[in-house]
């Protein structure tokens, strides 16, 4: 596989008076059609990575290329064409469900594929949603999938995922794992995708990262990350129960 992005010695330090490390030392890379999850406990910077990697935050040292070339030497916009985030908590765009789909598009310059957003609509359970209902009065898991499928639309190369399912429930959940998973696979798209959800890493995901003491920790095929991990540290992580499902 083809490496899309390198990530070097990435350092993000948190705090205004007195500041320090939320991580250091990150390495990685993300090659073309990979499947990403990034794991981890609490705090240690899993979504602020994935804001960095989006370009809606920044490093404080390190670089990122993109196929060889910094972000540095990049414009962000096309930074974030290739490379598209989508956040846990969705935001609708005024108007209708279809102009959210559509604005999308023409901020971008790209067309507006109909056929496109009817089946990716229907793969992830909302064939019978309202094209022209307001945006706004859609459910949380409704504006969740809309805000995933207006990412997905404009075919990126990778797609950042800040725990997209947490607003679902099981089966919607489920929905979205394989339609993500099913594009990847058709399209190429690389995903990277944080969850707290170690089932849902261990269905979609090829490679696995472990976020712990203040660093990327491991990052290995994910079933030889579930089989035999490499510390302690995330032996533990494996071994804590799974929360309950409400």
């Amino acid at each position: 596989m083809s490496t899309l992005v390198a990530i070097d010695r990435l350092v993000k330090r948190i705090g205004i008076t007195e500041q320090h490390i939320l991580f250091e030392h990150v390495n990685a890379a993300i090659d073309k059609g990979e499947r990403i999850a990034i794991l981890g406990a609490s705090g240690q910077g899993k979504s602020t990575l994935l804001r960095i990697l989006s370009l809606l935050d920044v490093p404080d040292e390190g670089d990122m290329l993109w196929k060889g070339t910094s972000y540095r030497d990049l414009d962000p916009r096309t930074w974030r064409m290739r490379m598209t985030y989508v956040a846990q908590q969705a935001i609708m765009l005024a108007g209708s469900v279809e102009d959210n789909l559509k604005t999308v598009h023409l901020l971008h310059r790209k067309p507006y594929d109909q056929d496109l957003a009817r089946r990716l609509l229907a793969g992830m359970g909302l064939e019978n949603l309202d094209l022209h209902k307001r945006a706004g009065d859609l459910s949380g898991g409704e504006k969740q999938r809309i805000s995933l499928i207006r990412s997905m639309m404009l075919r990126p190369e990778v797609l950042l995922l800040d725990e997209v399912t947490a607003s679902l429930d099981r089966t919607n959940a489920r929905l979205v794992e394989e339609q993500l998973t099913h594009w990847s696979q058709q399209e190429g798209t690389s995903l990277v995708w944080v969850t707290h959800d170690q089932e849902q890493a261990r269905s979609f995901s090829t490679t696995t990262w472990f976020m712990g003491n203040q660093t990327l920790l491991e990052r290995k095929p994910t079933a030889s990350f579930f089989n035999r991990p490499d510390t302690d540290l995330a032996r533990q992580f494996i071994m804590q129960p799974a929360p309950s499902a409400e």
